[in-house]
């Protein structure tokens, strides 16, 4: 077994918890439970997976695999009775999370509240499923005989009184009795008050746990009710609701905090700590409007209120204080949490440990898989897991072939919307885990079904991009962008097909007409820029980059994009500049690593140069002109062996490259190699 660095981990899941948020309360003297971990510890932005809906997220964080290797990918699924559907449960998942790994390993570890864990599974301590919220039955807590202690731990919208709830919203008694907010509030307060009770009484009636797993979705629940009445007020929400409701949310976030301490204080001051959320949420200028819509495309909406970024806070014995976490992403959780408790990752992971947060060197110990390995893990057995969708296929048969009666009416609507935000929801896992090839039947058969679905068709036509068939890009796009000129998203996606396909004339047209929807778009503005640039409208995308960076200080891309511009323009050292400001806000950014080379290369600084890509092509191995440049520069430094092995890489990629490369930019390797062959080596 590997070290151990913490005694006891305790690891708390806050939904949709937001370091703007969280900062903007620091600043004011508040959350002191939290900003005591801080200071203590680490904190880091965590960056989210897609797509950003908490079923499949929270189950990615517990497991360390995206979802197509989990299997849960939506929040709802078919009942295998056949009456339905139902909340994806933990049957479905078919790999082990963190507290199977503790209880095949012999550790003690006990789960409250996680998504997607009900019905309850056997592990060696105590879980309570997130379907404790809605009534204690049978399956909700493991072991049985917990059931009588957690029972009494379920609260009620009606147990809040009118003074309770004042303390969200002072001008309680102004409201109007038909102003369903205060009911909503009372509803997640009492859902949270219900995990929270659980959870305390988990810690406080065996300490002998190992590692321990609390799951609070409160901030993300109630924020997609209140946030849109935080000031300042968005147009479509009347002064008397910002008035009322403004401060529901910070105060939402200082509840958090009380029940931090009181999670801290029951587990104990010998206890690692990992604090995090699956991703942000908007607060600011860039809350998204979203008006009376079909429900059935609810979800995928109301996704656009989340950031990109969550929160990490790593605190505890065996974390270093103020340690620099690089681009932690939601996958790599589950292989730290491993780490710390001395236990081995898996190479079926996808994450990787966060060891630069370890308080002492680490040395990887790493086994194939835990699927793979014998023993009691608590996982529900063989003939109770199932895929609920092969389950609804298999009833279908039996219905068609006379054996049992149609199912009731709306119940195959039912299944077959489930199955269609499914499969879309894994196209999307594809795709944004670098498998368009695995999304593209199921994006083909989606717009196929629904070819006025507009996120189908952007979605298709990201895909044919990055496959870059730029025609059948182009034909998916046109009808869809003919019938919808005011869907401004795949219009922009049209200008790109037409510019990659050389068609800058009829690209430049296209956005011309386009551009006035963007108009008070800010979050439009890189992508805007990135139009420019590939229309070589030099000025325009800089002045666009320009904006997106005041829009996001924190992201990087507009750096990145300013250090495009710069390259094309010849201005090697403001490239470098900005590439240098792109590492400095997230240094695992290969891009900025990439350009800086270039950038370096350009100015003679051939030493930092090869560096600058050795980082580039550690982070993306896959980057072939960065491999490029590393052959070239290692000619000129002579040495022949390295820059074999780069020009290798090099036949290696394009082989097995699945579209077509770019054409060659005017500052890439072809252009520096007739550049140096003019100077001194």
């Amino acid at each position: 077994m590997a070290t151990r660095r913490a005694k006891r981990l305790l690891i708390i899941g806050w939904d949709a918890a937001d370091w703007i948020m969280i900062d903007r309360l620091f600043a004011q003297g508040k959350m002191p439970n939290l900003k005591g971990l801080v200071d203590s510890g680490v904190r880091a932005d965590l960056a989210t997976l897609e797509p950003k809906l908490s079923p499949i997220l929270w189950t990615s964080i517990a497991t360390g695999k995206w979802g197509d290797k989990h299997g849960i990918l939506n929040f709802v699924e078919p009942n295998p009775a056949g009456d339905g559907l139902r909340i994806s449960a933990s049957t479905t998942r078919r790999t082990k999370a963190v507290w199977n790994m503790l209880t095949q390993s012999g550790l003690k570890a006990n789960t409250v509240g996680w998504y997607a864990s009900h019905p309850a599974e056997a592990i060696s301590g105590v879980a309570v499923s997130n379907l404790v919220q809605d009534g204690v039955a049978e399956g909700t807590v493991h072991p049985e005989a917990s059931r009588e202690r957690i029972t009494p731990c379920r609260a009620r919208p009606e147990d809040f009184s009118r003074g309770d709830l004042a303390v969200f919203v002072p001008d309680l008694a102004q409201t109007k009795s038909t102003d369903e907010h205060p009911r909503k509030l009372a509803t997640q307060l009492a859902r949270m008050r219900t995990i929270h009770r659980a959870a305390l009484e988990v810690l406080r009636s065996d300490p002998a746990w190992d590692g321990t797993m609390i799951f609070y979705e409160t901030i993300d629940t109630v924020g997609h009710h209140f946030m849109e009445c935080f000031p300042p007020r968005m147009k479509h929400i009347p002064q008397e609701d910002v008035r009322l409701y403004g401060e529901v949310m910070p105060r939402i976030y200082e509840v958090h905090d009380t029940a931090l301490g009181e999670l801290l204080a029951a587990a104990g001051p010998d206890t690692t700590v990992m604090l995090l959320s699956d991703h942000g949420f908007h607060s600011g200028a860039d809350r998204p409007v979203i008006g009376d819509i079909d429900p059935k495309d609810r979800a995928a909406l109301e996704a656009s209120w989340h950031r990109p970024f969550g929160i990490l806070v790593l605190s505890g014995p065996g974390i270093k204080k103020g340690a620099v976490v690089q681009g932690p992403s939601l996958l790599d959780i589950a292989p730290t949490a491993l780490a710390l408790l001395g236990l081995p990752t898996g190479a079926d992971m996808d994450g990787r440990v966060l060891a630069e947060a370890f308080d002492a060197a680490y040395e990887p110990t790493i086994i194939e898989s835990w699927d793979t390995l014998g023993g009691a893990d608590g996982m529900h057995s063989a003939d109770r897991r199932a895929d609920p969708f092969e389950s609804a296929d298999a009833l279908k048969q039996l219905i068609d072939l006379g054996y049992m009666p149609a199912l009731a009416g709306g119940t195959e609507a039912q299944i077959a919307l489930a199955r269609r935000e499914s499969e879309a929801n894994l196209s999307v896992i594809y795709m944004s885990s670098g498998r368009p090839a695995l999304a593209m039947p199921l994006l083909e058969k989606l717009h196929a079904g629904h070819p006025d679905e507009s996120r189908f068709v952007v979605n298709l036509a990201n895909c044919l991009m990055a496959a870059r068939e730029f025609d059948r890009c182009e034909a998916v796009l046109a009808p869809f962008v003919a019938r919808h000129r005011a869907v401004i998203e795949p219009r922009l996606q049209l200008v790109a097909a037409l510019a990659q396909k050389g068609e800058r004339d009829a690209a430049r047209v296209e956005l011309d007409a386009a551009a006035p929807l963007a108009k008070g778009r800010a979050d439009l503005a890189l992508a805007l820029a990135d139009l420019r640039t590939l229309l070589h409208q030099w000025p325009e995308a800089a002045t666009l980059y320009a904006a997106a960076a005041r829009h996001d200080p924190a992201d990087p891309r507009p750096q990145v994009g300013l250090a495009r511009v710069a390259l094309h323009e010849r201005r090697f050292e403001a490239a470098a500049d900005h590439c240098l400001d792109a590492a400095e806000r997230r240094h695992l950014t290969p891009e900025a690593h990439d350009f800086l080379g270039i950038a370096l290369a350009w100015m003679g600084d051939h030493p930092h140069a090869i560096q600058s890509f050795e980082y580039a092509v550690a982070m993306r191995p896959g980057l072939v002109d960065a491999h490029r440049f590393l052959a070239l520069l290692a000619d000129r430094t002579g040495d022949s062996e390295k820059a074999q092995r780069h020009r290798a890489r090099v036949q290696q990629l394009l082989a097995t490259a699945t579209a077509p490369p770019p054409p060659p930019d005017p500052f890439g390797p072809e252009a520096w190699a007739a550049h140096a062959a003019g100077l001194p080596s």
